[in-house]
């Protein structure tokens, strides 16, 4: 199965600072040439979100795990980005991803064009499983996704990559059931309904 070495360097770094020399990440993939081919061209403000995220990280509520992510997204031209949220009931804890989605949602966008993640020290830290499915929901499959650590090292990828085959809205309306038809009785007027409800006082 062929590896593909990916950036090892800052890709978001001031300008003028060194890259950081950390080994480069191999990931194994057979699809990987195909998936470089399509994020040839990544998006021209990725470096822009990639510092969002790291601003939005350093406002995480992580007490418990301690693991703070920050993540942006870009939509209509705009960058949203946001931070991870736990809570001490843990499934109510929210990702910076899904925070920083639901952001550009509640700004009037149905669609993502980009998307930043900022998470993990050393090696950079994947969106999960959750945030790869909201990914699907807003984002073409050819959206570039990028994740790094702090360190500096970097991934690039796309939002189909993540997710292959996923489930999605075009599943659900192949599926979608037909309107119920309301039959009325004629019989039961809304003057009969009234007169019956007098009767029975």
């Amino acid at each position: 199965m062929p590896s593909v070495r990916l950036a090892r360097h800052c890709v978001w770094c001031p300008p003028g600072e060194p890259p950081v020399n950390d080994s480069p990440l191999k990931v194994a993939s057979a699809a990987a040439p195909a998936m470089l081919r399509r994020v040839k061209r990544p998006h021209s403000r990725l470096s822009a979100l990639l510092r969002a995220a790291t601003r939005a990280r350093r406002h995480a509520y992580a007490p418990y795990s301690g693991f703070q992510v920050g993540a942006a997204v870009l939509a209509g031209g705009r960058i949203y980005s946001a931070c991870n949220v736990e809570n001490s009931a843990y499934p109510l804890s929210v990702c910076a991803e899904r925070n920083a989605v639901g952001s550009a949602v509640a700004a009037g966008h149905r669609r993502i064009d980009a998307v930043a993640i900022v998470a993990g020290d050393g090696r950079p830290a994947a969106p999960c499983g959750g945030c790869r499915q909201v990914f699907a929901e807003f984002c073409d499959p050819d959206a570039p996704v990028v994740y790094a650590s702090t360190a500096g090292r970097s991934v690039i990828t796309t939002a189909g990559a993540l997710l292959p085959d996923s489930f999605g809205p075009a599943d659900l309306l192949a599926a979608a059931p037909r309107p119920a038809v309301i039959v009325r009785d004629p019989s039961r007027s809304a003057a009969r309904v009234r007169g019956a409800r007098k009767r029975k006082k």
